[in-house]
């Protein structure tokens, strides 16, 4: 017969307790069993571990060694029944988003604070990327969720529509069209535009759409991000068109925001790897989104 973990229970039981009737109290046993449990381990170890003076039990030195090893594997056991507790209560749980920068910008907050009221011990670190990169990362499974624009079919990827809404006008306060109604594209005419970068996909629809018609506007400064786009306007260095989330999020410090006539569909999708351990917190988040996407994106996905 081995060592089982019950002589070290009763060891430990023992050195804690300074008797055999306090340990016997302790692990809810007779003293007789403890006692043979102890006598038992002793002669497994081929040593003593307690002397007896008067019916009582003094440690030996090699008692006390191994005492301090096991009360190290204990209080390793109860870290890992601890954190084994906590992750059923959502505590210490961690979500890994994957997001472009414009969503951690103007979506991601209000979600965030939803979850993380229902979830308060719950953790989330957001990294910000773009494509290529943020196709690959998520691809590699590196990350619980992505959230990107115009997703592409991705390997061991399963995109799941977020939102979809218009993309909106911005003017700097003041414009002479700021106090119109929804605006049609031959408002832009002649008017200096702010575009997003050239290789931007919805650069080019709106590019598109104006080629289309045949309006001529004056393109005299672009930027990769649509948060700057909003700045430049709203530094009165002309108008431009981007996506609603953006434009909600930085109208509150002065820049109007004005519908178009035309529809130009904006679509926010998540990205969900398919060989990463399910995260549950994934889903709640998910729903925030949905929830908590600001009211100019009315048209929002089921």
């Amino acid at each position: 017969m081995d060592i089982q973990h019950r002589h070290i229970e009763v060891f430990r039981a023992v050195m804690t307790a300074g008797s055999v009737t306090g340990a016997a109290a302790l692990l809810h046993t007779s003293q007789p069993t403890l006692s043979r449990d102890l006598a038992r381990l002793e002669q497994l170890l081929g040593y003593a571990l307690f002397e007896r003076e008067r019916g009582r039990l003094k440690a030996t030195a090699r008692a006390r060694v191994l005492f301090d090893e096991v009360e190290r594997s204990f209080q390793g056991l109860a870290r890992v029944i601890e954190r084994a507790q906590a992750l059923g209560r959502d505590e210490d749980a961690e979500l890994t988003v994957l997001s472009l920068p414009a969503l951690s910008h103007a979506l991601l907050p209000g979600a965030l604070a939803a979850l993380l009221g229902a979830h308060p011990e719950a953790r989330v670190d957001i990294t910000p990327a773009e494509p290529p990169l943020l196709d690959a990362w998520i691809s590699e499974q590196r990350f619980d969720l992505g959230l990107a624009e115009q997703a592409t079919p991705l390997p061991g990827v399963h995109i799941e529509p977020v939102l979809e809404a218009d993309e909106v006008a911005v003017l700097p306060p003041g414009h002479a069209l700021a106090s119109a109604g929804p605006l049609a594209l031959q408002a832009f005419a002649g008017q200096d535009f702010i575009s997003l970068a050239a290789d931007d996909p919805y650069r080019r629809e709106i590019d598109a759409r104006f080629d289309a018609a045949g309006i001529a506007r004056r393109l005299r400064v672009q930027t990769h991000s649509a948060v700057a786009v909003c700045e430049l306007v709203r530094a009165g260095l002309g108008v431009a068109i981007v996506n609603p989330l953006t434009a909600a999020a930085c109208a509150s410090s002065g820049l109007v925001v004005r519908p178009l006539t035309v529809s130009i569909p904006y679509r926010v999708s998540a990205l969900i790897p398919l060989h990463r351990p399910a995260q549950p917190l994934v889903d709640s988040l998910l729903n925030a989104l949905r929830s908590n996407a600001p009211r100019s994106a009315s048209r929002q996905s089921a």
